[in-house]
């Protein structure tokens, strides 16, 4: 993740994104923090970081990956997302994607999330172009018309979901403040920015 020249401007745009966003010395909980990467980022600019992993393998690397922070009580993981109370929640790469309804989530979140803190989604953009060259995207094209929402058939689960589908989830608890690209970008770029603000 680290050496990938395709994402890690993806992945520095939206550490930067947190990081305006984020008052000075706010906590913040990375939901699916993987091997730690993000978290590391927000530790070192004066966050406390939670962390929620699911996976084992990835809770081995991120104990290698930030050791240090985590000895230091920097980085905190939680077994439970509802463990800590944060003014902001983080989701990069697509991990909310892996969600088939994201209600409950929202819900849930809402009790973690100080009032007028904010979760930050990095989603799989459904309406990118690139993706017209596969069967499977002409294929729910309609999906996502009518529903607005759709899964690809694969191992990871993977769903694609238009903004508004998110949107209407995520209240009353949130509302969708800002979307990242808008209008022509859309077509082009694999991934959107999502933010919500806990109302």
């Amino acid at each position: 993740m680290l050496a990938s020249k395709r994402d890690q401007p993806v992945r520095e745009r939206f550490q930067k994104l947190v990081l305006t966003l984020l008052p000075k010395g706010a906590d913040v909980l990375d939901f699916g923090a993987g091997t730690g990467i993000d978290a590391k980022v927000y530790a070192g600019h004066g966050h406390r970081a939670f962390v929620y992993e699911p996976s084992d393998a990835m809770l081995g690397h991120l104990a290698v990956h930030c050791g240090e922070e985590i000895a230091r009580e920097s980085i905190i993981r939680v077994a439970l997302p509802l463990t800590c109370k944060v003014y902001a929640v983080t989701a990069n790469f697509a991990v909310l994607d892996h969600f088939s309804d994201h209600t409950a989530l929202f819900e849930e979140l809402s009790r973690v999330v100080d009032p007028g803190g904010f979760v930050l989604a990095n989603m799989v953009n459904p309406y990118c172009l690139v993706d017209a060259r596969y069967a499977w995207w002409r294929a729910n094209l309609m999906n996502l018309v009518r529903r607005g929402k759709y899964a690809v058939p694969s191992e990871s689960g993977v769903h694609r979901f238009a903004p508004r589908v998110v949107a209407r989830a995520a209240a009353p608890h949130f509302r969708m403040e800002r979307l990242i690209p808008r209008g022509p970008g859309l077509a082009i770029q694999p991934f959107m920015f999502l933010m919500f603000r806990r109302v």
